[in-house]
């Protein structure tokens, strides 16, 4: 593995992780690896209630998804699809110069398994970025295993986790949040207009799972 990937990427360990939708299997898989690693982590849910109760889970603290946005230093978006962009409005405000990392994944299933959903501005972080227009929008964690990330008996997640965005600043810190968690390594892929391929490939990847009962992931070579 080269070593410039990580050259100069800032120090984010004391920044406050807030979860959108953190009563979720990946929204708290992701609450337990960042507590893991020593951050101050929030989950959000539209009750507080379900919040805090998923929070005790995770050893985390829980509140109304308003109060989290208001809160965290960076906000990752983990609510299902249908309730997106309602969501992201409501919490404009909130979110407003925070850095936002979206890993929606707009999917449908039928008889044939999973397969990417048409979005209007063309993904899930695109739409995440037209509606929150005050905030540094990130597309990442589209392909974290939520059933690895929940297991304890797994120590490390043998993954890439690719970083999309237009701001140069909030990928580094993302990149940097992705290292966090022992195993992974954030890798810069693109401006955000090219959000739909990496959310449209976890449909390919459930596929996989499903064929050969794994939790695949993506590593990228030569960098």
């Amino acid at each position: 593995m080269a070593e410039h990937t990580s050259v100069d990427l800032p120090d984010v360990s004391a920044l406050t992780i807030g979860i959108l939708g953190g009563t979720g299997d990946q929204g708290k898989g992701l609450a337990r690896r960042f507590s893991l690693a020593g951050h101050t982590v929030l989950i959000g849910s539209r009750s507080a209630e379900r919040a805090q109760e998923a929070a005790r889970e995770m050893g985390v603290r829980g509140a109304a998804n308003a109060e989290v946005a208001a809160e965290a230093d960076v906000v990752i978006v983990a609510v299902p699809w249908e309730g997106h962009k309602a969501l992201l409005e409501s919490l404009r405000e909130p979110l407003t110069g925070k850095i936002v990392v979206d890993c929606v994944n707009p999917l449908g299933f039928d008889k044939q398994g999973a397969y990417a959903l048409p979005v209007e501005e063309g993904s899930a972080a695109q739409q995440a970025a037209a509606v929150l227009t005050g905030s540094r929008v990130v597309a990442a964690f589209h392909h974290v295993s939520a059933v690895l990330l929940l297991d304890p008996s797994v120590a490390e997640i043998d993954l890439d986790v690719l970083v999309l965005g237009d701001d140069r600043e909030a990928t580094d810190v993302v990149r940097a949040l992705a290292g966090r968690i022992p195993g992974a390594r954030g890798v810069y892929a693109g401006r955000l207009r090219n959000a739909h391929q990496v959310e449209a490939f976890t449909a390919n990847l459930i596929s996989v799972n499903r064929r050969y009962k794994a939790h695949a992931g993506i590593r990228v070579t030569d960098v």
